[in-house]
């Protein structure tokens, strides 16, 4: 249920209180939508800015967001990955963004490819995995350890 506040007067406001990045947009039957949107707007930038820090703490000052999100992936489950793969995982449509991605953390010494055929397999370094290794250790020191119930309780089985 949305909040109401009262008018100047006392009197119980007839509009909802809407938190909204645009109001334009909240015009109409399903203004709560704008709510939602805005609501994963914060999220979204709350979560990259996170995971950028959190690298940072772990050794690598200089990776974005999405070089971030790109290295976990190559990293996952230790098996080559193709261009087109991790677009797709990661719901990527612009494949220069992803191979942007790769080339820089390939400079950096964190994944390399492998030709396999006409493709490209990618997979980390001991040098990307070391900072992956790294990474979760903050994370573990600095987000489980500040979650309570299920999560973490789950977090020190792992």
């Amino acid at each position: 249920m949305t909040p109401t506040l009262p008018d100047a007067a006392g009197n119980p406001a007839l509009e909802p209180v809407r938190i909204l990045s645009s109001a334009h947009l909240a015009n109409g039957p399903h203004a709560e939508l704008s709510e939602l949107e805005f609501g994963l707007i914060i999220a979204h930038n709350a979560f990259s800015r996170w995971v950028a820090r959190c690298m940072a703490a772990a050794g690598e000052p200089d990776l974005g967001f999405n070089d971030i999100l790109v290295l976990h992936h190559v990293h996952h489950r230790q098996r080559g990955k193709k261009l087109a793969d991790i677009c797709f995982t990661l719901n990527f449509e612009d494949t220069h963004v992803i191979s942007y991605a790769l080339k820089k953390l390939a400079a950096l010494g964190l994944v390399q490819g492998e030709k396999a055929g006409k493709e490209v397999l990618y997979g980390t370094t001991a040098k990307g995995s070391a900072l992956i290794e790294a990474f979760r250790v903050v994370r573990g020191r600095c987000l489980l350890a500040a979650i309570d119930g299920d999560l973490a309780d789950g977090a020190a089985h792992a």
